[in-house]
C-alpha cells in the first residue's frame, strides 16, 4: 500500500497566524529601513553634509518630484510599523505571553 501524501501541508490548506506573519514582516521593514539609511549613507558620503545646509537642497529634495515624497511616507510609516512591533515583541517577551492571552477570543 504506497499512499502518496506530502510531507508537508499544502499551502492553500494552512491557515497563517497571527504570530508567524508579525515577525515576517518586521525583517521585511526592518530590511527596508535598512536599505535607506545606507542609500543615505551613501549618498552623504558621495556629496558631503555640506548641503544639508543649503535651502534650494531642501526645495529640491521636497518639490521636485512627487516619487521622492511618496517614500518619505512609505519610509515614515514603516518606521512606525517596526517601532510598534518592537515594542509589542518585548511586551509579549517581558510579560509571560500574558499580552497575547488578552488578545484572543474564547472559543466555546
Amino acid at each position: 500500500m504506497n499512499i502518496l501524501r506530502p510531507l508537508s501541508p499544502h499551502l492553500p490548506i494552512y491557515k497563517p497566524q497571527l504570530t508567524s506573519t508579525f515577525p515576517i514582516s518586521h525583517r521585511i521593514s526592518g530590511a527596508f529601513l535598512a536599505t535607506i539609511v545606507l542609500f543615505f549613507y551613501l549618498f552623504c558620503l558621495k556629496i558631503g553634509f555640506i548641503c544639508f545646509t543649503y535651502e534650494n537642497f531642501y526645495q529640491f529634495f521636497f518639490y521636485s518630484s512627487k516619487l521622492i515624497l511618496i517614500s518619505a511616507e512609505i519610509a515614515a510609516l514603516a518606521l512606525s510599523y517596526h517601532l510598534y512591533n518592537g515594542v509589542r515583541h518585548l511586551l509579549t517577551d517581558f510579560s509571560g505571553f500574558l499580552f497575547l492571552r488578552i488578545g484572543r477570543k474564547r472559543l466555546k
